[in-house]
């Protein structure tokens, strides 16, 4: 089929700044007229003289108003040059299986339609995000230069006459303004679980699954992308019952429900495990690249002892057999507890800054072979995004190997290690105002060299500031600086407070407070985190004034 493109129109919008996962904005911002265009159009163009003749990845997480959206994308892609387009079946892929098609193929990039754990529906919302070669997200100069665009954009190019049917397994080829373009609509499922063979003993995980002392396991997909992940690999592979895949339909709303693997938003999760019946759990977000472990009568695995657990136990992984494990790294928020198994192991440790891209050079450096953030990601070098159904799998090979429970495994990871308690409160959709006063005033204090050595209490708790300043992350691959990356506050015993301002929320401000403090004396090991933690987020709050600047005397989620 010959077509020919045309050049359209257009006007700037304000705030077309990819955060720290792309754009992401409630679904009405972008249904106005030229908006997806116009960011689309400026990311296309911030590739350069890599776009013509290029090969894209394209999918998402089946939110509401993907489908017009990759519609949208396979006209504007043929318009300006691009080559080839790898779709998942119906504009179907998960976060994690963008990043393994791109690399498997060794594509140009790809563009990913997710807003990831925010609602979705029309009223919900929607995102937008570029990865590069390396299958990880678009680094800041990248994104950077997608915002310069927008600012200044007065046409795009679009070939409106062109559609594609998602709906089956094929290869589409169109003449488009005389160049050649083709569309390959590809299983959604397919490479990834290709992948996760190579990385997993599926043998051992089936047999922890199926045989005479089966491990009874629930999978709550959130009516998210991992649905048909689910189900194709740990139901029809590794052969759990189909009762394990629960809420596995993909759904454009989720559901009505909040695709957020927390123990707030996955309480369906978390009131199946109270009962007992299960030995291990598990939540995913709407992309899939979330988790969140349960062990039975709902014992909760924080993220931070996820990955903590994880790293002390990767020769349970064929694959780091392989590989050999590199080093470990952590986002700054998320508590200690890897870092501790770093120094036993003698392997390296890095501390980075929120978002996944931080961890890519490191890992394309060969320095790098696992890695989590506490706001419920895991993953390691066989991709460059977190991966929440390779967190699932590690967790399984770990209990195949071990034939512990869950609860057992990690209480034998604290008796080892000591534990690193942590907790996290969001404070979401407050007015972006008193957000940013809150955290002005807090940088003025941690700048003061007067607040170090100052002491705070509450009960019988004292706590004695070493050390407090905003974050600032120096690249040990390519020398570049990240300042301004949250408000730390360290005590002398290794506790911590870690302000900050998320940019994963489409509107307002989302006020995160971290709280870390280390245990190790053994009769205190199995307390309740959030009493262990009262005294420090009284002296947090306190520090902050949150709740004076704010008026918000409860957080939304606590995690």
């Amino acid at each position: 089929m010959t077509l020919t493109s045309s050049e359209v129109e257009t006007k700037p919008f304000e705030g077309q700044k990819p955060g720290t996962s792309g754009l992401r904005k409630n679904v009405k911002v972008f249904q106005q007229g030229n908006y997806t265009e116009n960011f689309i159009q400026c990311t296309l163009d911030a590739l350069g003289e890599k776009l013509a003749g290029s090969t894209l990845v394209v999918g998402g997480d089946g939110r509401f108003f993907g489908k017009e959206a990759v519609g949208i994308i396979v006209q504007m892609a043929a318009a300006n040059g691009v080559s080839k387009l790898l779709i998942g079946q119906n504009g179907i892929l998960s976060t994690p299986a963008v990043s393994c098609v791109i690399r498997k193929y060794g594509t140009d990039g790809g563009i990913i339609l997710t807003a990831s754990h925010n609602p979705g529906g029309p009223n919900g919302d929607f995102g937008i995000k570029f990865n590069i070669a390396n299958g990880g997200p678009a680094p800041s100069g990248v994104t950077d230069k997608i915002f310069e665009l927008s600012k200044s954009i007065t046409k795009y190019k679009i070939c409106k006459d062109l559609n594609v049917d998602l709906s089956k397994l094929d290869t589409h080829d169109f003449t488009v303004d005389g160049r050649k373009f083709t569309v390959q609509v590809i299983d959604s499922v397919e490479d990834y679980c290709g992948l996760m063979k190579e990385i997993f003993d599926f043998g051992a995980i089936k047999e922890l699954l199926t045989g005479p002392s089966a491990l009874n396991i629930t999978l709550n997909a959130l009516h998210g992308v991992m649905g048909p992940y689910v189900k194709r690999i740990v139901c029809q592979e590794l052969g759990a019952p189909e009762t394990s895949a629960v809420n596995c339909v993909t759904l454009p709303d989720f559901g009505g429900g909040h695709p957020d693997p927390n123990l707030t938003y996955a309480a369906e999760l978390v009131d199946e495990m109270k009962k007992g019946n299960h030995g291990f759990g598990a939540a995913f977000d709407g992309d899939g690249d979330r988790n969140m472990i349960l062990g039975k009568n709902a014992f909760f695995i924080t993220p931070s002892d996820s990955l903590a657990v994880i790293a002390a136990n990767m020769e349970c992984i064929p694959y780091f057999k392989k590989t050999g494990v590199r080093g470990y790294a952590r986002s700054m928020p998320t508590a200690g507890a890897v870092d501790r198994v770093a120094k036993a192991l003698g392997k390296e440790i890095f501390e980075v800054p929120t978002g996944w891209k931080f961890f890519g050079n490191l890992m394309d450096a060969g320095r790098l072979s696992l890695c989590g953030e506490e706001s419920f990601g895991t993953g390691s070098d066989h991709i460059r995004e977190k991966d929440g159904l390779w967190a699932v799998l590690a967790w399984l090979s770990i209990l195949a190997n071990r034939k512990q429970s869950v609860e057992g495994i990690v209480q034998d990871h604290w008796k080892k290690f000591g534990r690193n308690v942590f907790t996290r409160y969001d404070y979401e959709e407050v007015d972006s105002a008193p957000a940013d006063k809150m955290m002005a005033k807090l940088n003025d204090l941690v700048g003061d060299p007067s607040f170090v050595g100052k002491s705070f209490s509450h009960g019988d708790k004292v706590y004695k500031v070493a050390l407090a300043d905003n974050f600032e992350y120096t690249d040990p691959i390519d020398g570049s600086v990240t300042k301004k990356q949250g408000i730390r506050i360290v005590f002398e015993d290794g506790s911590r407070i870690v302000f900050r301002l998320s940019g994963t929320g489409s509107s307002g401000a989302t006020i995160r407070m971290y709280i870390d403090s280390y245990e190790s004396d053994q009769a205190k090991l199995n307390g309740d985190a959030q009493e262990m933690l009262k005294p420090l987020v009284e002296i947090a709050l306190q520090i902050s004034q949150l709740r004076e600047l704010t008026g918000r005397e409860k957080p939304t989620v606590i995690t």
